[in-house]
């Protein structure tokens, strides 16, 4: 065998060990890549005012308000009243059919006219038997039957009367005017419509004190004493009212389980009815301590606890911190342990940092603009200096 056949026969050989070696360095895993360093906004735990002055969404309403019907049943003809319309005491809400009252009234009138000359035909049989009593022609019984014939005509005559004054009432109750003045705030029948006796019609809201009502949970209502003062504070602003508590629900509400609260405030500078008010009771203000607070978006649930991811400042990465979150104030969270004031905390995006990851303070765009304008400023300095040197060489040289 030459030396060329065999040459060719020790490639393939070593051609063959080495494909093991190809494949298993294909087969290895790639090395792991680093996390990125993320920009991330941290604050600076501090201690600041707790507001532990509890707030409650009222509504103001009038301190009577009464629901107007008719005293008689029938058919609505005519509703004069309008919603939101201001209303004198005497004025006309609306009208029924006064068609069979008036009828009604007819009828008592000729009983009355019957009953009337009923009596009037018994007072003159009784005048006539007097006088024949006087002359002894009749006997005594006698003269007693015609006196009890009187006294039952005068009684149908009263009843008469009495049944016409009666129906004169019924027709003038289909009529329906307002007792107080104030204003309309519903609506509860329409033209058309058969009602029964009493069914509210009209609600009026009567001119007069304003009332801020609210509802309280059951814990608070206790703390909330007839006479203790309110603050009183618009929705959309203005001034702040003081009012007082006039009155507390004995019972809770059947469906939210609330106590109602009813605050007196000014009638002349009240908001206008309806209108969306906050109330500051001061019977459940405490007195204000220093508290921990983080925005709410800070935290992040940990297992069974919540944690929050506090920045180690000499490596510039993360960690976890277990904090204990006593309760809300706002859009914060108090924290009543875990950590501890001047600690950074990462205040958005905890959800794609992990354990022990490199970041850095994120400075928007405005704030890096400035900070890069001061550091040009600063360089521009220097080199103003040594060209204004360079000038003074260069005219001291010429000289």
């Amino acid at each position: 065998m030459t030396a060329s056949a065999v040459f060719p026969s020790r490639l393939r050989s070593a051609a063959w060990l080495l494909l093991p070696a190809i494949f298993l360095a294909g087969c290895s895993p790639k090395p792991a890549a680093e996390d990125p360093v993320r920009a991330v906004k941290f604050v600076t735990v501090g201690a600041s005012e707790f507001d532990a002055q509890p707030e409650f969404s009222a509504e103001v309403r009038a301190r009577v308000e009464s629901r107007l019907g008719f005293r008689v049943g029938g058919k609505i003809t005519r509703r004069q009243a309008e919603l939101g319309q201001h209303v004198q005491a005497g004025q006309v809400l609306a009208q029924l059919d006064p068609q069979d009252y008036r009828l009604a009234a007819e009828a008592a009138r000729a009983q009355q006219a019957a009953a009337l000359t009923n009596r009037d035909l018994a007072a003159a049989d009784l005048k006539r038997y007097t006088e024949l009593r006087s002359q002894n022609f009749i006997s005594g019984a006698e003269l007693e039957r015609r006196e009890t014939t009187w006294k039952a005509a005068q009684a149908q005559l009263e009843q008469a009367q009495a049944q016409l004054a009666s129906q004169g009432n019924q027709a003038n109750y289909t009529t329906l005017v307002a007792d107080v003045a104030g204003i309309v705030t519903a609506i509860e029948a329409e033209p058309g419509q058969v009602v029964q006796a009493g069914t509210p019609v009209v609600r009026i809201a009567q001119d007069g004190a304003r009332d801020v009502v609210f509802a309280v949970p059951e814990d608070r209502a206790t703390l909330i004493k007839t006479g203790s003062p309110v603050t009183v504070r618009g929705w959309s602003g203005g001034n702040e009212l003081q009012g007082q508590v006039r009155e507390v629900a004995a019972s809770a509400d059947a469906v939210t389980r609330t106590y109602s609260v009813k605050v007196a405030i000014d009638a002349a500078t009240a908001p206008p009815l309806g209108a969306t008010v906050y109330a500051r009771p001061q019977a459940l203000a405490h007195s204000s301590a220093p508290v921990m607070k983080l925005p709410t978006s800070a935290l992040r649930q940990e297992g069974k606890g919540t944690s929050v991811w506090v920045l180690d400042k000499s490596t510039m990465t993360v960690r976890s911190q277990p904090v204990q979150v006593a309760t809300a104030d706002g859009n914060e969270a108090v924290i009543a342990g875990g950590i501890s004031p001047g600690m950074m905390v990462v205040a958005a995006g905890v959800h794609v940092l992990s354990p022990g990851q490199k970041v850095t303070i994120y400075q928007s765009k405005e704030a890096a603009a400035a900070a890069a304008n001061a550091g040009a400023k600063e360089s521009v300095q220097p080199v103003t200096a040594v060209a204004a040197t360079n000038k003074e060489i260069a005219a001291g040289a010429a000289k």
